[in-house]
C-alpha cells in the first residue's frame, strides 16, 4: 500500500442552526439499491448499510385494521420523529394476508391504497422501504376467545377451510412455543407448505398458491400507485416472516425442509415479483426460524446449507434475539464486550457463502417488564455485533478482519405503545392496551409522551449511532463506540490501546467511531450519519482526505464536508470524498480535539499502514 497521506484534524464549527445552501436531497441520493458483490449498492457503486426498526407491532393487530399506524399523520409524523431520533435511513414495513385478500378472490385495494400512504410517508424523508407479509403462528384465527395467546397472518376464510383442531399450548411460557407445540397451529402451518386444496365460497384453492396470488397483487398495487421517486426507495419485499415447517414429514428435518419446500417456495415468490414490476429489486429470504437460535434445545439445524448460492436476486434475511437472557435463567447477568460476535458472524458467513448481501431484518430485547433490565447492555451488544466482527477489546488489534458491517432492522416502532386497545381475539373481555398489545410484549423503542411528542423507550446512545450510510468502495474496518449508560454505569467496551496515547487523549472519555474503506473511484462520498447529540461545531473528525477548518456545507468541491440528511431538518451526516482506489479512514469523535494531533496523527497513521498495508 502507498503510505498514506498526512493526517488532519477536522474541527467541524457549522452550528447546528446555520442554514445550508444545499437542498434536502443531494445528486447521490435516492437511487435505487441493488444486491452486487456480496453488498447492497447504490447505482453509484457505494456499498450502502441500512439501519433502522421494523413498523411496526401494530400491523399484527385489528386495531387498526393491520396498518401500523392508526392514519397516514401518525405514519408522517413518526417518519420524521424516527429520521430525527436515530437517523435511521430503512424500515421494514409489515403487511397481513388476512387484511389483504379478507375473502377469497377479493384484494381490498383500499387497504393498499391505505399502505401506499404510510409507506410514502417514509420515503418522503429520505428512507428506504422493504415489505414484509408478517405472520406469527400463522393466523389469529386459529386462537379461541380466551386463549393466552394470539397470532396474525392468514384469514379467517382460510382457517375455516382447514377445519383445524382446537388450539392448546399447554404450559407454554412463550408465546413462540406455540410454533413447535400447539397442534391447531403446526397442522396450519404444515397445510401452507404442502399447498393443501381446501374448499372455499369461491370454489377449490389450494392455500400456499393463493398466498402467492394475493403476494403479486400487492406488488402491482403498490407499483402502480406509489410515485416514481417512492417505489425507488423501496427496497424489495421480504416474502414470509419466521418460516417455519410446523411438522415435519417422516425423516425431513430443517436443511432439507428448507431446501425441498422453503426455497421453492421462494423461487416461486421470486417469479410473482418479477411479474409483477419487481425484478430488479431483491426478495429478503429467510431460512428456518430456529437455525441461529440461541437456546440449544430449541434450535434446529438450518441457514440454507444444502442449496445452490442464492445470488444477488435474494438477499440473506436473518433474525436474532436472544432467548437466553429474555428467560432470566439461561443468562442471569447482563450482556458483556463481543456477547453477539459468533451469532451475528454466522449470519454474515451464510450470506457470503451464497454470495448475497445480509441483513438482520429483526433483533431487539424487551423495554419494559421482566428481564428489561438487561436491555441496555444487550442493544449495545447487539449492535456492536451489526458494526464488527469482533469485540471491543480486540478490535485495534484484529481490525484488519473486522468487517463487513451488517445492514439491520430492531424490532420495533410503535407510537401506539402502553395506549393500545386490542380486542385480543375478537373477545371483549381481553381489551389489552399495556406495551405492544401482543402476547405481552414490550419490545418497541418509542412511546408517545403526555404532550403527544414521539420519545425514545430506550438508551438514545445506543441508537442514534455513527454509521457508515455509504461507502465508495468497500469497508475494511469499522467501530463505534457509544459509551451507553446503563442506570448508573458507562458501559465502554472499546479500549484504545496503550501504545496509542496520543489518540487516547485526543478522544478522551467521549464517544467516537473509525471508518476504514478502500475506494474503488466514484465520484460519490463515503457518508457516515451523525447522531444528534454529535453537533457539528464540536465533532472532531481526524482523516486523510483535506485541509479545512470552519468546516463549510457540501458543495461538490469539498473533501470532507457536513450535509443535512434527506428529510427532518437538524439532522446531519459526514461526507468524505475521495475518488481513488486506495487505503482511507476517519476517525469522528464528539467532543472539540484535546491532546496533541500531531501525535496522534502519527499514531493512526502507523496504525492503519500496519494493519492494512
Amino acid at each position: 500500500m502507498k503510505r498514506i497521506a498526512l493526517l488532519l484534524v477536522l474541527v467541524l464549527t457549522l452550528s447546528t442552526t446555520s442554514a445550508f445552501a444545499v437542498p434536502s436531497a443531494l445528486w447521490f441520493d435516492g437511487s435505487p439499491i441493488t444486491v452486487t458483490d456480496g453488498a447492497f449498492r447504490d447505482q453509484h457503486g457505494r456499498e450502502v448499510v441500512l439501519r433502522g426498526f421494523n413498523v411496526s407491532g401494530t400491523a399484527k393487530l385489528a386495531e387498526h385494521r393491520g396498518l401500523p399506524f392508526a392514519s397516514t399523520a401518525d405514519a408522517r409524523s413518526s417518519a420524521a420523529a424516527m429520521r430525527r431520533l436515530t437517523g435511521a435511513n430503512a424500515v421494514r414495513f409489515l403487511v397481513t394476508w388476512a387484511w389483504v385478500e379478507p375473502e377469497p378472490r377479493r384484494i381490498d385495494h383500499g387497504y393498499l391504497d391505505r399502505v401506499g400512504e404510510q409507506v410514502t410517508a417514509f420515503t418522503d424523508q429520505g428512507i428506504r422501504v422493504y415489505v414484509d407479509f408478517h405472520q406469527d403462528l400463522y393466523s389469529r384465527y386459529l386462537f379461541n376467545r380466551d386463549s393466552w395467546y394470539t397470532g396474525d397472518g392468514a384469514p379467517e376464510w382460510v382457517v375455516r377451510a382447514g377445519g383445524y383442531p382446537k388450539e392448546w399450548c399447554g404450559l407454554c411460557v412463550h408465546w413462540g412455543q406455540n410454533m413447535k407445540s400447539n397442534n391447531a397451529v403446526t397442522a396450519a402451518v404444515h397445510d401452507f407448505w404442502h399447498n393443501r386444496e381446501v374448499t372455499t365460497s369461491a370454489g377449490p384453492i389450494r392455500i400456499r398458491d393463493e398466498f402467492l396470488w394475493q403476494a403479486g397483487e400487492v406488488m402491482r398495487h403498490l407499483k402502480s400507485s406509489l410515485s416514481a421517486e417512492a417505489f425507488r426507495l423501496v427496497l424489495g419485499v421480504n416474502p414470509l416472516n419466521e418460516p417455519y415447517a410446523g411438522e415435519y414429514d417422516p425423516g425431513q428435518d430443517g436443511v432439507t425442509w428448507e431446501r425441498d419446500l422453503l426455497l421453492p417456495f421462494y423461487r416461486q415468490f421470486r417469479q410473482r415479483m418479477d411479474e409483477a414490476g419487481w425484478a430488479d429489486k431483491p426478495a429478503f429470504v429467510e431460512p428456518l426460524v430456529f437455525w441461529n437460535q440461541n437456546v440449544e434445545f430449541f434450535a434446529e439445524p438450518g441457514g440454507f446449507p444444502a442449496v445452490p448460492p442464492l445470488g444477488g436476486r435474494f438477499v440473506f434475511n436473518a433474525h436474532f434475539y436472544d432467548g437466553k437472557a429474555q428467560s432470566g435463567l439461561l443468562k442471569p447477568g447482563k450482556a458483556g464486550d463481543g456477547e453477539y460476535a459468533a451469532d451475528f458472524a454466522r449470519i454474515r458467513d451464510r450470506a457470503s457463502a451464497h454470495g448475497t448481501a445480509a441483513i438482520v431484518s429483526e433483533f431487539g430485547h424487551p423495554v419494559a417488564g421482566f428481564t428489561s433490565d438487561k436491555n441496555p447492555s444487550v442493544l449495545k451488544a447487539m449492535y456492536q455485533a451489526l458494526d464488527s466482527r469482533l469485540p471491543g477489546a480486540r478490535w485495534w488489534a484484529g481490525a484488519a478482519g473486522s468487517g463487513p458491517v451488517l445492514s439491520g432492522s430492531q424490532w420495533h416502532w410503535d407510537v401506539n405503545y402502553g395506549r393500545h386497545h386490542e380486542v385480543m381475539n375478537d373477545n371483549p373481555d381481553k381489551v389489552r392496551t399495556e406495551g405492544d398489545a401482543m402476547n405481552d410484549e414490550h419490545f418497541s423503542a418509542v412511546r408517545v409522551d403526555d404532550g403527544g411528542n414521539p420519545v425514545l423507550t430506550v438508551e438514545s446512545r445506543v441508537v442514534d449511532r455513527l454509521f457508515p450510510r455509504a461507502v465508495a468502495g468497500r469497508t475494511a474496518a469499522f467501530t463505534y463506540e457509544d459509551r451507553a449508560r446503563d442506570g448508573g454505569t458507562v458501559l465502554s467496551w472499546n479500549r484504545i490501546p496503550d501504545t496509542m496515547p496520543a489518540v487516547r487523549a485526543l478522544v478522551g472519555t467521549g464517544r467516537f467511531g473509525v471508518l476504514v474503506w478502500r475506494g474503488n473511484g466514484v465520484a460519490a462520498p463515503t457518508e457516515l450519519h451523525l447522531p444528534s447529540s454529535f453537533p457539528p461545531a464540536s465533532t472532531t473528525v481526524v482523516s486523510d482526505l483535506g485541509a479545512t477548518t470552519g468546516l463549510p456545507a457540501y458543495t461538490g468541491t469539498e473533501p470532507v464536508a457536513v450535509a443535512p440528511e434527506p428529510g427532518a431538518s437538524g439532522v446531519h451526516r459526514l461526507l468524505l470524498s475521495t475518488r481513488d482506489s486506495g487505503v482511507h479512514f476517519a476517525l469522528v469523535a464528539d467532543g472539540a480535539a484535546a491532546g496533541s494531533v500531531a501525535a496522534a496523527r502519527a499514531e493512526l497513521t502507523a496504525w492503519v499502514n500496519a494493519t492494512f498495508g
